[in-house]
């Protein structure tokens, strides 16, 4: 939908989560689905829940102030991924505001998107701003956080090659709710001793923070791990509080994520190959990043980037089942309006 958008073209997409239980467009779909129409004042057909197939006729890319509310726990990083292509080829500053989960299973932290997207995206030359207003968790949701967005003339293209040396590890470690400070606690020192274990000498330091009732709505816990390198690069791991799951179990789980992305001599972790593929693909000139293995997120970007966009993509392997390159030669979109 944001590549429709940006390059004025008519898409038609069918099959929509046929493979699921609940196959079709759910509410957080449609949040997004909806701004995307919004930015463009485009024209959206098939656009009502459990819908499996819509048409989408984009208009002319709009800025202002747009609002987004899942009324659920769905995540707003994933709404805001959606939007920033689209609001980065406005004409000028765009306020997103959005309610639903911040902190969120099968999604991208906040905290992640603040800490680790937000610096590698300014590479490309993006610049944006998020206000936290409060933090919403599962199931309840509540979360409200507002997105500035500032218009850029066009994109230029990034060299993510080495990882170099870590020169430290950063974390935050949290509760919400009626939930104890100690679990902070507990996440963060299983962490840091496996964390200690595989990087020896490597200044290590993780914040524990039980979150004020006015900044954060419902019960939730997490922990989420940064690592930084002497190139820049910021390689993450993360988890998030379970009933079923210990929370030693929490900050190890976060820990190991880290320290595998880490073997591989990843300059970008798992979770952000794909969030990266839409910028390369707009990109002047060539961008190239080294993953470890490819996920299926990031392989299904790179198709609907190419096909799309028409930009060039090649993932050339350099230790198989381990570590890889992906190389894209950008299309060079300009901001018609700047």
């Amino acid at each position: 939908m944001s590549l429709s958008a940006l390059l004025s073209q008519q898409i038609h997409i069918s099959n929509i989560r046929s493979g699921r239980s609940k196959p079709g467009l759910k509410a957080q779909h449609l949040v997004g689905l909806h701004l995307i129409r919004d930015m463009t004042c485009g024209q959206l057909i098939g656009d009502q829940f459990s819908s499996t197939d819509i048409k989408f006729v984009p208009k002319q890319l709009t800025s202002g102030h747009f609002f987004g509310d899942t009324k659920t726990a769905g995540s707003v990083t994933l709404l805001f991924q959606t939007s920033l292509p689209c609001l980065l080829y406005a004409s000028e500053t765009s306020y997103l505001r959005l309610k639903g989960g911040t902190n969120a299973e099968m999604a991208p932290q906040i905290d992640y998107t603040i800490n680790v997207l937000k610096p590698i995206l300014e590479r490309f030359g993006v610049s944006f701003d998020c206000d936290v207003i409060r933090r919403g968790y599962y199931p309840k949701g509540g979360g409200e956080v507002m997105f500035t967005v500032e218009p850029v003339s066009g994109l230029k293209a990034i060299q993510m090659t080495e990882l170099g040396q870590l020169t430290k590890i950063s974390g935050y470690s949290f509760v919400a709710g009626v939930l104890p400070i100690k679990m902070t606690h507990s996440m963060a020192d299983s962490a840091i001793n496996l964390l200690r274990e595989a990087f020896p000498g490597v200044p290590i330091d993780v914040k524990r923070v039980h979150e004020s009732r006015d900044k954060a709505f419902g019960n939730g816990s997490g922990i989420i791990l940064i690592a930084e390198s002497s190139t820049g690069c910021r390689v993450c791991g993360s988890a998030l509080g379970k009933q079923s799951i210990s929370t030693e179990a929490v900050g190890e789980s976060a820990a190991k994520d880290l320290i595998e992305d880490l073997s591989h001599g990843s300059t970008v972790d798992r979770y952000l190959q794909d969030q990266l593929i839409i910028f390369m693909a707009l990109s002047s000139g060539k961008s190239s990043i080294k993953t470890g293995p490819l996920t299926q997120h990031t392989l299904t970007a790179i198709h609907f980037a190419q096909l799309i966009s028409g930009a060039k993509f090649e993932v050339k392997t350099i230790v198989e089942s381990k570590q890889y390159m992906i190389e894209c030669e950008g299309i060079a979109l300009v901001n018609k309006f700047i």
